[in-house]
C-alpha cells in the first residue's frame, strides 16, 4: 500500500506515561524506517532514463532471393510429361486433309507420366527479342552452336513440354489455333526451286522466301513456361531420342500452312539438311534447387 506523507500528529495521552524524550524517539525511528522502504521499493523500478536506452531486439535478416536456375535470357520448364497423349480435333479447318485442327478437346495423358526439368532459350536462336530467327543452318551447325554457348540442342521431349505443359496443350497458346496470335497460316512465296539449289543463288532465294518476323514481335505467342515462338516462324531442330532415322527431328512447323502443333515432329530430314525456314533454340539442364 502507498505510504502517507501526512505530518505525524503525537497525542498528549502518550507523552503522558512516557515522557516526551521516549516518545520523539519512537517518531524519529518509524520515519526512518519509512525512508527505507521507499528507497527500497524505488530501487526495484527501472528508471525512465533507463527504460528509454534499452536495446531493441535484433529482427533476422530477410532471406537472400533464390538463385537462378537458368542461365540468363534462358526460362525453367518444370513439371510432368506425359510420353503419349490423346488429343482429338473438334473442328478441321481443311477436314480432307486433316492437317490443321481449329479446336480441340482437352488433352488425355495414356502413357508414362516423368518429371522433366529444362533451361529454354526464350526465342529462336540468337536469342534475341527483335532480331529475326537465323535459318538455313544444318542440325550439325545448330548442335555446335549451342554448344559454343555451354548449351545444347533439345530433345523432342524437352521441347514439346515447354510447348505445351502440363495440361499437354496442343498449340502454346491453348487448345484453339490463333493465326493472330504465332506467326502460322501465312500466305507463303511460291519458291524458285532451280534457283533454290543452285549454290550460287540459293542465299538469294532463301532471302527472297524467308518471311518470318522478329522474334518477340508476336507477343502474344508465348507457351505457359514463357518460351516464345514454339509454333510457327521457324521450324526448330531437335534431338530425335529415337535415333531413327536421323538423329534430328525438326518441331514446331514455320509460318506457312502446315501443322505447327506442339506434340507432331518432322523426321524426315538428315542431319546436314538445310532450308529457308529451318532455324533452332537451345536448351540446358538447370542448376540444383535450393531448399
Amino acid at each position: 500500500m502507498p505510504c502517507s506523507l501526512r505530518p505525524t500528529v503525537v497525542s498528549m495521552d502518550l507523552i503522558a506515561p512516557y515522557g516526551l524524550r521516549s516518545v520523539l524517539a519512537l517518531v524519529v525511528v518509524a520515519s526512518a524506517s519509512f525512508s527505507a522502504h521507499g528507497v527500497a521499493r524505488g530501487q526495484n523500478r527501472p528508471s525512465a532514463d533507463a527504460s528509454a536506452t534499452a536495446v531493441a531486439p535484433s529482427r533476422p535478416s530477410p532471406a537472400a532471393p533464390p538463385t537462378p536456375r537458368c542461365p540468363e535470357g534462358m526460362v525453367l520448364a518444370e513439371g510432368e510429361y506425359c510420353s503419349n497423349v490423346d488429343q482429338r480435333c473438334l473442328r478441321w479447318l481443311d477436314p480432307e486433309t486433316q492437317m490443321r485442327c481449329a479446336e480441340f478437346a482437352p488433352s488425355r495423358c495414356t502413357g508414362r507420366r516423368r518429371p522433366l526439368s529444362v533451361c529454354v532459350d526464350r526465342y529462336e536462336y540468337p536469342n534475341q527479342p527483335g532480331v529475326r530467327p537465323e535459318v538455313m543452318v544444318s542440325w550439325y551447325e545448330a548442335r555446335r552452336a549451342c554448344e559454343n554457348q555451354h548449351k545444347r540442342l533439345c530433345t523432342q521431349s524437352e521441347w514439346t513440354f515447354a510447348c505445351e505443359g502440363p495440361d499437354m496443350n496442343p498449340y502454346p497458346t491453348g487448345l484453339r489455333r490463333d493465326p493472330e496470335a504465332c506467326r502460322i497460316d501465312h500466305q507463303t512465296i511460291r519458291p524458285n526451286r532451280p534457283r533454290l539449289s543452285n549454290p550460287m543463288t540459293t542465299a538469294d532465294e532463301s532471302a527472297r522466301l524467308y518471311e518470318a518476323v522478329p522474334s518477340g514481335t508476336m507477343n502474344r505467342c508465348v507457351s505457359w513456361a514463357g518460351v516464345h515462338d514454339m509454333t510457327g516462324n521457324a521450324d526448330e531442330w531437335t534431338i530425335n531420342e529415337s535415333g531413327r532415322p536421323f538423329q534430328s527431328a525438326l518441331k514446331g512447323g514455320w509460318w506457312g500452312h502446315i501443322r505447327a502443333r506442339c506434340r507432331p515432329s518432322t523426321i524426315s530430314h538428315n542431319e546436314g539438311f538445310v532450308y529457308y525456314q529451318i532455324g533452332f533454340r537451345c536448351c540446358a539442364d538447370p542448376t540444383a534447387s535450393t531448399p
